[in-house]
């Protein structure tokens, strides 16, 4: 059984990996069974297709963002400015974890290929962060702005970040996601 879960998890692992890297149209099932170092056979017990591959993984990591973005979140008499800094540093934590799977999620939310619970998973966890936006703007201390564009605005910061500290540009440490999460803040925040 441990055999089974740890080939599972192998092929779990190249398929994100490629996904994020090639996308779905790129990513073929003989490049994930190489990189997962299984026959591709083998992924067919597993999994129906690519595109089962793709919603299993989409849920799954979307499942985890959410679960971390809603642990300890400062909820009652929290200033949105707290719970700004809860929800980046849960970014932070989440692409720690995850190398590649907030860019996955990314480049695939608006694939042909997602089925209806990779879309409303997908809608959760969007509804959460659109949720705090417009409580932020109600009382006046975020701007005016379509949550998807503050969204938009804080995200591509943020993938731009973990792109640069992927590829070694920048050094991860504690005052870079200090400053950047202050910089986001004063870009979403009135003035």
């Amino acid at each position: 059984m441990e055999e089974a879960t740890s080939k599972r998890e192998h092929i779990l692992n190249a398929g994100l990996n490629l996904f994020a890297e090639r996308g779905f149209d790129a990513t073929t099932i003989p490049m994930i069974a190489t990189k997962a170092e299984v026959g591709a056979g083998t992924i067919y017990r597993y999994f129906i297709n690519k595109e089962n591959l793709v919603n299993e993984l989409f849920q799954q990591y979307v499942e985890t963002c959410i679960n971390i973005l809603h642990e300890h979140y400062p909820e009652t008499n929290s200033s949105p400015r707290e719970q700004f800094r809860h929800i980046f540093n849960g970014m932070v934590r989440f692409t720690n974890e995850h190398e590649h799977a907030l860019y996955f999620i990314k480049t695939h939310n608006h694939s042909h290929v997602l089925n209806e619970t990779s879309r409303e998973r997908f809608e959760e966890m969007l509804n959460f962060i659109r949720s705090f936006f417009e409580k932020g703007k109600e009382q006046g201390i975020i701007r005016d702005l379509p949550a998807n564009a503050l969204i938009a605005i804080v995200l591509g910061a943020f993938l731009e970040l973990h792109k640069l500290v992927r590829e070694g540009d920048v050094d991860p440490n504690a005052k870079l996601f200090e400053g950047v999460e202050e910089s986001c803040w004063d870009a979403i925040r009135a003035h």
